[in-house]
């Protein structure tokens, strides 16, 4: 009687300790989409200026770029998502755009959602004119009920922290071309200004920090959404990893850096 009871326990315990990983890794989707801004769109990671989102860290497609995005990844574990990725990010959008990029990924039917937002919410013409971290949480809510309420039972969501723009200002302040390139284009003046005292840069890195912990925050929120834990904040960014057009955007090379870093912390890594 006893070995049974041991045994029985044993494999209790064995099923036990199976349990949460099974369920931690849902099924691969069949479809994805991508919420954000220029970031995701490629924006000026090569070759000529505009979007690339042929490029992207998310729904990028291109075989050529050295970037494995999370599309291709996917792919390359179940085809059945092949053609069924739709990047829905805009370049210069903010947090307020996020509910209206929300409705559509729901209408397109999305198994799996990436967002990576909030960037253009803190680099403005100036500290005064961010985002307050009240709207941006009001903002950033609303996108994630849409998408609760919306998408698939089986969907997933993984949002990515916004990235330290203060680290940029250190690759390369010293610069001057890419103190030209932020000055005429007025890149992230907020930030990159030159005028800008040391006080105002800390501040809206603080900014960034306040806007990642709503990130997180939320996120925690519902059981099917997922956040990075800060891996795209806290990655240093070299400078072969920024983008020679604007001195501002990931290159090709920085988008392969944020689909491997974001990768390792999605669902199915």
């Amino acid at each position: 009687m006893r070995r049974i009871v041991v045994s029985l326990l044993s494999a209790l315990s064995l099923l036990v300790g199976m349990g949460p990983a099974a369920a931690s890794t849902p099924p691969l989707p069949r479809s994805m989409a991508a919420i954000g801004d220029s970031m995701t769109q490629a924006a000026d990671a090569c070759c000529w200026y505009g979007d690339h989102p042929a490029n992207s860290w998310s729904t990028g497609s291109a075989s050529w770029d050295g970037v494995r995005s999370h599309y291709e990844r996917i792919r390359a574990l179940d085809g059945a998502i092949s053609g069924h990725a739709y990047n829905d990010s805009v370049s210069g959008a903010r947090m307020s755009a996020a509910p209206t990029q929300a409705s559509r990924a729901v209408a397109q039917g999305a198994q799996y959602v990436t967002i990576l937002m909030g960037a253009n919410d803190v680099c403005t013409s100036s500290p005064s004119t961010m985002t307050s971290v009240s709207t941006f949480r009001q903002q950033y809510r609303a996108a994630l009920a849409s998408l609760d309420a919306g998408l698939p039972g089986r969907a997933r969501i993984f949002v990515a922290s916004i990235p330290d723009v203060y680290q940029l200002w250190q690759l390369y302040h010293s610069d001057a071309t890419a103190q030209l390139v932020w000055g005429v284009a007025s890149i992230c003046r907020s930030m990159l200004s030159p005028s800008r005292t040391e006080i105002e840069r800390q501040a809206v890195r603080q900014r960034i920090i306040d806007f990642n912990t709503v990130l997180q925050q939320e996120c925690a929120t519902y059981s099917r959404c997922r956040f990075d834990g800060n891996a795209v904040f806290s990655y240093q960014f070299t400078r072969s990893q920024v983008s020679k057009l604007d001195y501002f955007h990931p290159s090709l090379s920085g988008q392969a850096a944020l689909a491997s870093i974001t990768w390792a912390r999605s669902w199915w890594s």
